[in-house]
């Protein structure tokens, strides 16, 4: 074998089967298709969003309506600094990654894979060149691309993707984003605070309709705030092109009118080039179906990341890239955390782990909910966030958390509390008994737990 793995993705899931490979002194190599090294997490999705997002923030904070108040050409300089400073991020952290890579001891080679069988991947580099280079595990993580519907006439300046609506160098007067999810939310969020006139198509009774619905309804409002406007429960029937602007057509009759249309419904697995039935891995839909141990139909051969469907994020894909390399040479089996932090970097964030009230009432479980408002904390009146909240669900047999959800600033950050301590088995006394740093965000999770507190005694009460 010329190699003991070949990792075929270089994104945030191979970067870390990778460097686990490494420090076990094993012979690496990550296979990437495209110039750059980091897929989509770096390149097209989530460092640059973000980056953008924090470009947005920024300018929120200048007014009650964000930039909406400013000229249309200090709104073009604004984005054009976004993109400037979304381009150096994802230099500099290209950079590390290569840098980290490299002093592991981890071969790069550029070119497009696909499996000649279950121990050997062919590589066409970009001249055309193909060579063939055999291992004892090869590990898939190409990650996803956004969907991108035939009918929709997509064309990188008026309709958009999640990856094309990154370089843009000016703001659009208007956009129609369709969709209600991650994706769409964060870019609504984005454009609306820079002033831009934004419109949502969704064909749910709510955005982000798993979520909380008290917790979304803080994200809404802050839309509302920012001149967003709703159509739900409407369905897109066509998008065209009209003489510089788009018309985008409901399949109620409605016809909306907008500069650009961002279409952020799905994502799709990039296992097409892969040739995967030359190795007899099994998809379902195009995503590939693993066991617990990230293993395909092909025992020899492992998936993780996007590529295998939910969840999805860049943190699990790091975590599941390390597990597979676990399993493949050490023969461990790395049970993946049960609660998984989400996150939506939206303006304002929201984050959560655990169940939701919903799922809590499914499952027959008795519970009390106890919430710590921002504008209750010093920290929160400080920074101008008195729309957050931290809420809190727990089990009001066991007094065990079980689900956290929180919206506001650094509601990303604030989540790891949450997750650590239901990880840990941890009770609402716990938090009681907690001292939290003042003036913090995090003495919400304080005032949540005493609300709880409450709420049990009157549970308690005969």
């Amino acid at each position: 074998m010329d190699y003991d793995i070949l990792i075929v993705g270089s994104g945030p899931a191979g970067q870390h089967a990778a460097w686990q490979a490494a420090r076990m002194g094993k012979k690496a190599a990550i296979i990437e298709r495209k110039p750059s090294i980091g897929g989509a997490g770096l390149q097209t999705g989530t460092i640059p969003s973000k980056a953008l997002r924090e470009a947005a923030y920024l300018a929120s904070r200048t007014g009650t309506q964000g930039m909406r108040e400013a000229s249309r050409t200090a709104r073009y300089g604004v984005m054009a600094e976004a993109v400037r400073r979304k381009d150096m991020v994802i230099t500099q952290q290209e950079s590390v990654i290569v840098k980290r890579l490299l002093k592991s001891g981890v071969t790069l080679i550029p070119g497009e894979a696909s499996l000649v069988d279950a121990h050997t991947l062919e590589i066409i580099d970009s001249k055309g060149v193909s060579k063939k280079l055999s291992a004892e595990i090869i590990l898939l993580a190409t990650g996803s691309r956004p969907r991108r519907p035939s009918h929709i006439p997509f064309d990188k300046k008026t309709v958009l993707d999640s990856t094309s609506i990154l370089n843009l160098k000016k703001l659009p007067g208007s956009l129609l984003v369709v969709g209600g999810g991650v994706i769409a939310c964060e870019f609504v969020s984005i454009f609306a605070a820079l002033g831009v006139e934004v419109t949502v198509v969704d064909s749910h009774e709510q955005l982000l309709a798993y979520l909380s619905e008290d917790v979304v309804g803080v994200l809404a409002e802050s839309f509302e705030n920012m001149g967003v406007e709703f159509h739900m429960q409407e369905r897109v029937a066509a998008v065209s092109i009209e003489e510089g602007r788009t018309l985008t057509l409901l399949e109620s009759g409605k016809r909306l009118y907008s500069e650009a249309v961002l279409y952020a419904l799905g994502r799709e697995p990039n296992s097409q080039s892969l040739n995967t039935p030359m190795a007899g891995i099994e998809l379902d839909q195009g995503w590939i179906t693993v066991n617990d141990d990230f293993q395909t139909s092909v025992p020899n051969i492992y998936a993780v990341g996007d590529l295998i469907g939910w969840p999805a994020l860049a943190s699990t894909g790091m975590e599941q890239g390390r597990a597979a390399v676990l399993h493949a040479f050490a023969g461990k089996t790395h049970a993946m955390p049960e609660h998984l932090p989400m996150a939506i970097y939206a303006i304002p964030e929201i984050s959560w782990v655990g169940k939701t009230e919903k799922e809590a009432k499914k499952e027959k479980i008795n519970y009390v909910v106890g919430r710590g408002h921002f504008k209750e904390s010093a920290r929160g009146q400080i920074i101008g966030d008195i729309n957050g909240l931290v809420k809190l669900i727990v089990d009001a047999t066991s007094h065990k958390l079980i689900g956290v959800h929180i919206v506001g600033e650094h509601a990303s950050e604030l989540i790891h509390t949450g997750q650590m301590l239901m990880h840990f088995g941890g009770t609402v006394h716990d938090l009681v008994g907690n001292v939290f740093n003042y003036p913090t965000l995090a003495e919400c999770y304080k005032l949540a737990a005493l609300d709880c507190m409450e709420a049990l005694n009157k549970s308690a009460l005969p």
